[in-house]
């Protein structure tokens, strides 16, 4: 079977638009979370708190030609497959570009253009509409984005799996390239979801925090929504050492399945499920992994149900993980969810330190592991999962490894 590595890491999100950016303020325990501007929340019942982008220019990263394409969403994308490409030292205009995919996980699509669309549509009443449109909400549109701007001719398409997307994304492509139908893919998640009417249909599932996301705590409240992206450039283990490219880390398995069961509440079983078949895929035993970045949103039916998966998969071994989610510095950004989180997991794997959860309160009796509360920790990890659980009952695992 075809070794796979990753050789390019790009990212923008609430804690920078620069994945060293991201990985710095998620080992200093900085949270981007703070009160929702985007919209007017005042009619709202309660003041949604959010993780958003902030600061973000993007005719510094985007020719401005482009940009009446470009919905938000795609930005984003665009904006973390250029530093990826980049890092990576590719260039796709050449013989390389059939043998290339594109795979973009993707939430929610186009949603800023749509509700634009939607205000003239309703309240403006207006008969003329913007011939834009279509090409800005389609969910493919980051991933044809990313193939037009690198030359990339390959197999190029977008994952929707909730938010399970960007490691449905990581999968498909791991297996194209295992299957010899490509050599090299840019894959990953983007997501810009806070607009008025995604943000009110959140609220009304009574799942938002209040105050701030705080997983696997107690008194936690629920999630927080973020935004913003993260690619990533796979490639086989072959390719990367005759170029003499930097390997950040292997992707070593994926594992992926369904609950079958509520399409909201999450189950253990599904979950468990997802992380045997990552471990099987990439050859490795419970006792291989050292850490564990959690789905952990903060609401307490997912963190109690990935506890107990956690505990299902890995029996004694479970108390000697480093288990830690995210999600309070960036929020949750759905389709993006699993791609930003691969920064942390990179990030540990290459420097030896853990990102913490923040806002942890002290233990709730139904999550029982190390969460990593507070302070990034220093440690080796030798290998480690990346879990995402999507409304729908979906299921996707990454297993990687430190760089061969």
């Amino acid at each position: 079977m075809r070794r796979i590595v990753i050789t390019g890491m790009g990212g923008i999100c609430a804690l920078g638009h620069r994945a060293t950016d991201i990985w710095q303020a998620m080992i200093e325990g900085r949270s981007g979370i703070g009160p929702l501007r985007h919209f007017d929340t005042s009619q709202m019942r309660n003041k949604p708190i959010a993780a958003e982008i902030t600061g973000f220019d993007p005719l510094t990263f985007i020719e401005e030609a482009r940009m009446p394409f470009l919905d938000p969403l795609s930005q984003y994308a665009l904006v973390a497959a250029g530093e990826a490409i980049s890092q990576s030292g590719l260039e796709f205009r050449s013989e390389l570009a059939p043998r290339s995919a594109v795979v973009v996980g993707v939430g929610a699509a186009g949603e800023e253009t749509r509700e634009g669309l939607y205000q003239k549509l309703y309240v403006e009443r207006a008969s003329r509409f913007s011939p834009m449109g279509i090409v800005r909400i389609m969910s493919n549109a980051p991933a044809s984005q990313i193939s037009m701007v690198h030359g990339i001719t390959g197999p190029t398409f977008s994952v929707s799996s909730a938010c399970a997307s960007a490691n449905h994304a990581f999968a498909q492509a791991a297996m194209m390239i295992r299957a010899g139908l490509v050599d090299i893919a840019v894959a990953g998640g983007a997501e810009a979801c806070i607009t008025e009417g995604v943000v009110r249909a959140w609220d009304s599932m009574r799942v938002l925090a209040p105050d701030t996301c705080r997983p696997f705590s107690s008194n936690r409240r629920g999630l927080v929504l973020g935004e913003g992206a993260a690619m990533f450039v796979l490639e086989t283990l072959e390719s990367a050492q005759a170029r003499g490219a930097t390997i950040l880390a292997e992707l070593a398995g994926v594992g992926m399945s369904a609950d079958a069961g509520d399409i909201a509440a999450p189950s253990d079983v599904g979950a468990a499920t997802a992380m045997r078949i990552a471990l099987q895929d990439g050859g490795m035993q419970p006792t291989d992994i050292d850490y564990i970045n959690a789905h952990g949103t903060g609401t307490t039916a997912n963190d109690n149900t990935e506890t107990r998966a956690i505990h299902h998969v890995f029996g004694e071994h479970a108390r000697r993980l480093a288990v830690s989610s995210t999600k309070p510095m960036h929020g949750h950004a759905l389709g993006a969810a699993g791609a930003l989180e691969l920064i942390a997991v990179i990030g540990a794997l290459r420097n030896g330190i853990v990102p913490p959860t923040l806002n942890y309160l002290g233990p709730d009796p139904a999550c029982d592991l190390d969460y990593v509360p507070h302070e990034a920790r220093a440690m080796t990890v030798r290998a480690a999962l990346s879990n995402s659980f999507a409304f729908g009952g979906l299921n996707a695992v990454v297993a990687l490894r430190q760089a061969p």
